[in-house]
């Protein structure tokens, strides 16, 4: 659409789960969105949703990227439009459930993708553009950042990765007027659960989960405030303060008996 809005947050990973609950929150606040990810259908159907509730103006621009080149392109898009970027919410990610040795090596390397490579190449590449609107960058992490994660091996790592980079580049950013946000949500009623193919694991099963919109409404609230770390849950935060505590062997040992197929 052509339109007038003064600022613009783009989301990644926005066709659903906390990716459009976080358009939600944006839309609601006064921003022009730009939503991005693979399935178009779902995408265009939140656009017009978000662009008739809210009166914003929106963007589609789907993107792949669990591929090598596609935050570059997603970027190159991006500044081709010309639009006031303000915000830029790295959301998109997925994990995967299961025994390291079992997992498919090429779904495990595009994850590493998704969650760590594209985060880091779109906020390198759209940086500047944040910078002369003193906007904000926030990453979705996860509070599985805080600690190893049996039978969730890698996905753990990936996000203990995004936390700790979003924590140095906020110092890095500091006086800048870009703040940098990592939202760390615990487990969440959303499709994440689905691609990760968890439902057995005894960390969700039987569990009543926090939903997107929860996670959103306090994720916006943090980056708008340029908190930088943003821990979703009173018990989340106390679980992610205690592993500085306790001996990292007893950690690996509790989470891999939370997380363990039922």
């Amino acid at each position: 659409m052509n339109g007038s809005a003064s600022r613009f947050a783009l989301i990644t990973g926005a066709s659903s789960g906390i990716g459009a609950a976080l358009a939600e929150q944006y839309a609601a606040n006064g921003y022009g969105l730009i939503l991005s990810a693979r399935r178009v259908g779902e995408l265009n159907a939140l656009a017009a949703k978000l662009q008739q509730a809210h009166g914003v103006d929106v963007d589609v621009i789907p993107a792949d990227l669990g591929s090598v080149d596609g935050a570059e392109a997603l970027a190159a898009a991006v500044s081709a439009s010309k639009r006031p970027l303000a915000a830029l919410i790295n959301n998109a990610g997925y994990g995967l459930f299961g025994e390291f040795e079992q997992a498919d090596l090429a779904d495990t390397l595009r994850m590493m993708q998704l969650n760590m490579l594209a985060p880091v190449a779109l906020t390198h590449r759209l940086l500047p553009q944040l910078k002369q609107r003193r906007g904000h960058v926030m990453n979705v992490a996860s509070t599985a950042a805080f600690q190893p994660g049996p039978y969730m091996a890698v996905y753990y790592a990936t996000k203990s990765f995004v936390l700790n980079w979003s924590e140095a580049l906020a110092e890095e950013l500091r006086g800048s007027g870009v703040s940098v946000t990592a939202l760390c949500p615990g487990p969440t009623a959303s499709g994440f659960q689905d691609r990760a193919a968890m439902h057995e694991s005894a960390l969700v099963k039987g569990k009543r989960l926090p939903t997107s919109a929860d996670v959103a409404r306090y994720g916006y609230v943090a980056a708008a405030r340029g908190q930088r770390v943003a821990i979703h849950g009173a018990m989340n935060w106390l679980l992610a303060q205690s592993v500085r505590f306790t001996p990292r062997r007893m950690v690996t040992m509790m989470v891999r008996l939370l997380s363990r197929p039922t």
